[in-house]
């Protein structure tokens, strides 16, 4: 998983506990957990697109130099 993949994890995660607690606090709010929802799908896209690209492979290392010279 990349970089940016797991900060939108982390930021998902964050918003589902924020959205629990603002529920719990002051009730309910169905356009607060419908951007959730849409956040998650985002996320979960997000995941399965990066681990669908295969990793890059390493660049090939130089070749050392032989004595040069008669």
């Amino acid at each position: 998983m990349s970089g940016p993949t797991k900060t939108m994890t982390v930021l998902t995660c964050a918003a589902l506990l924020l959205t629990t607690a603002y529920t719990v606090a002051l009730g309910s709010s169905g356009w607060l957990w419908f951007g959730l929802v849409v956040l998650v799908v985002a996320t979960i896209g997000m995941a399965a697109a990066d681990s669908a690209v295969p990793p890059t492979p390493p660049p090939p290392r130089p070749r050392p130099q032989g004595p040069s010279g008669p």
